[in-house]
């Protein structure tokens, strides 16, 4: 049997992927809030410790899919819990999963976001943090800070964590990648778009084809990533967003 783990598997990307991977024959334990085999609030560090033991023993200590899905946007008021749960909850997890992955010689896709580096915050210190793994600093550092100044700030961290980890995981036998999406038709962006105020900042994101993405898009691309068409991604961080990071970031890459 193959497992796949997901958290964010009850709606928008992670349900997408699930039904995919299901098709192909996997096992999959959601995680999630509601609505999944694994019931976890990856807010709380309980939440996360239930999440990752309720899931290997499921598995039986073996993972051949990890998808990280879960995460928290900027329309929310609390910043804090975005950081807890896109940063703390997903590298928890992460990390906690990499025996698993091991075993199986399986691999790791990382839901990141083409917003990581439309600001400057490589030195802010909310991100210096979070990469020291200081989830107490953390917090004090973004305080009451509403969401929108934290979400980018977030995947920027996660994603550098991630490109970190891939000489010690590539040695391990595991494949490590981020996928870089930009607004893609989810309940999170359904949030955003209800927001008063944050659903105008979508109006100040350049797509040259000029809509969002899809589940199905998105889904598809890490269907690859996870296919063994892809053997050689290690690292990677792919942008799946409409030509949005190119026309923003022409000369870097």
């Amino acid at each position: 049997m193959k497992y796949a783990v997901i958290t964010g598997a009850a709606s928008g990307i992670g349900a997408e992927v699930r039904k995919r991977l299901e098709a192909q024959g996997y096992a999959v334990i959601g995680i999630d809030l509601r609505d999944s085999e694994v019931t976890a609030d990856l807010s709380t560090k309980d939440g996360r410790e239930i999440a990752k033991t309720k899931a290997l023993e499921a598995c039986g200590g073996k993972i051949d899919r990890l998808l990280l899905a879960a995460g928290l946007g900027g329309h929310l008021d609390d910043g804090a819990l975005v950081a807890r749960v896109n940063y703390f909850g997903a590298l928890t997890l992460m990390d906690g999963f990499k025996d698993a992955l091991a075993s199986a010689g399986g691999q790791c896709v990382v839901i990141g976001s083409n917003s990581a580096q439309m600001r400057p915050v490589d030195e802010a210190p909310m991100v210096l943090s979070m990469l020291e793994e200081d989830e107490a600093k953390t917090m004090d550092i973004i305080g009451d800070m509403h969401a929108a100044m934290v979400y980018a700030a977030s995947k920027h961290a996660l994603t550098r964590a991630v490109r970190r980890r891939v000489a010690d995981w590539g040695a391990a036998g595991i494949r490590l990648n981020v996928i870089a999406p930009g607004p893609t038709e989810t309940p999170m962006l359904q949030g955003v778009k209800d927001h008063p105020t944050i659903s105008k900042s979508l109006e100040m994101i350049p797509i040259p084809q000029n809509r969002f993405a899809t589940v199905e898009e998105i889904a598809g691309t890490i269907e690859f990533m996870f296919s063994d068409v892809a053997a050689h991604m290690h690292g990677s961080v792919i942008y799946v967003d409409g030509g949005s990071d190119a026309q923003v970031r022409p000369d870097r890459f």
